[in-house]
């Protein structure tokens, strides 16, 4: 087994895991490979290589030896079968998705979900004749009454997105088990050193490489990990709809990879320390980040993850305006404004839940989400510090 061949920490792992400098004249870093024709020295052995699409390289679209060692050190650190490379998180959302569902059949998914997938399940799966129902995650007894015999689907993200609520992933795997149904999981705030969804029950599990694994906010990627009986449906998927990792994006996040846990850990501090900062003030309502002991899930947190991102956000009390919370934002000067997070770099936006949520009760006061990056965390306290004065 592979697990057996990298049975060390997880730092060493994401050193040394699928690096081959033996076959690369000693080089420590895989080589771009770029190409779309692959040559073989016979027939029989291009009907070989065709049998073996997933692992040996046949055709350029269906990867490399640099998208397979990524795909194999994300399947060992996730503990799955194998793994799917995808072009973009989207990508492999949509993967996982259309690789479980069909016409007639029905989707429960996390209110909290990451809103383009909100979009995915209202446009294209409605489109295809797949119905999505959303459920509160914080309430397994609904969750349950929410299953219905043509139920295939139930998808989670712990924490949800922008408002950080957990799901007890196990709890909803067992139910989800029971009713004979498969449990997805969007796994990106955790990553694959802070969580491992398929350790807990989940069928599949999906991160966007974009954010933690690269790093540096300078690709786009994803992946879906399955098990023994879920990775042919994604593999499969994936390969009808074309999805594919560009060479230069692979050697990105496998460089990206070997420094996960160090800049993970350091994010994870300053932004455990900010919020601590956050939670004192006087113009914060509550601060929603899970490895905060005031955090109504963090019991739930502290049991399921062995590490913690950098993403959090804020509410305001409710006698304070949006526009006071955008011009909060705007006066920070070592928080970018945008999209996107997981990089060395950190980033505030303000946080519009209409639209995005349906079950769940709406916040009183404006949202501010932050994503802490490397920088010194004194310097963007005193920012923070600097920001709230002015209101």
């Amino acid at each position: 087994m592979i697990e057996q061949k990298y049975s060390f920490g997880v730092g060493s792992r994401l050193v040394h895991l699928a690096r081959d400098s033996a076959r690369y004249d000693g080089l420590v870093n895989l080589p771009v490979q770029r190409g779309s024709s692959v040559l073989f020295p016979s027939c029989a052995a291009l009907k070989d290589a065709g049998k073996h699409w997933d692992s040996v390289p046949s055709y350029g679209r269906h990867g490399t030896t640099p998208t397979f060692a990524l795909e194999e050190a994300l399947t060992v650190l996730h503990g799955g079968h194998k793994a799917v490379l995808c072009g973009s998180g989207v990508g492999a959302i949509a993967t996982a998705l259309l690789a479980l569902l069909g016409q007639g059949d029905h989707l429960l998914m996390t209110d909290s979900v990451y809103s383009p997938t909100r979009s995915f399940c209202d446009g294209l799966l409605r489109q295809y004749g797949v119905e999505t129902s959303y459920f509160d995650p914080t309430n397994l007894a609904a969750l349950a009454d929410a299953f219905r015999p043509n139920t295939k689907v139930v998808y989670v993200e712990s924490p949800g997105s922008l408002t950080l609520e957990m799901t007890d992933i196990p709890a909803v795997a067992a139910l989800t088990r029971s009713r004979g149904a498969r449990l997805l999981a969007d796994n990106t705030w955790g990553t694959p050193i802070g969580c491992t969804p398929l350790r807990l029950g989940a069928d599949g599990v999906i991160e966007s490489l974009t954010k933690y694994v690269g790093g540096h906010a300078d690709l786009l990627m994803g992946v879906v990990v399955g098990t023994a009986e879920t990775y042919p449906r994604f593999k499969k998927t994936a390969a009808l709809t074309g999805q594919y990792a560009a060479p230069d994006e692979v050697y990105l996040a496998l460089r990206g990879l070997r420094t996960l846990e160090l800049r993970l850990s350091r994010s994870a501090a300053s932004a455990l320390h900010l919020a601590q900062f956050l939670e004192q003030h006087p113009a914060i309502e509550r601060v929603l980040y899970p490895p905060l002991p005031s955090h109504p899930h963090h019991a739930v947190w502290k049991r399921d993850f062995t590490a913690a991102a950098g993403v959090f956000s804020i509410e305001f009390k409710k006698e304070y305006t949006a526009a006071q919370a955008h011009a909060f934002i705007d006066g920070l000067k070592l928080f970018g404004i945008g999209y996107s997070w997981g990089g060395f770099e950190s980033l505030a936006v303000p946080v519009e839940l209409a639209g995005v949520r349906s079950v769940m009760p709406m916040p009183a006061g404006p949202l501010v989400r932050f994503s802490v990056g490397l920088e010194a965390v004194q310097d963007l306290q005193k920012d923070l510090a600097m920001g709230l004065a002015s209101l």
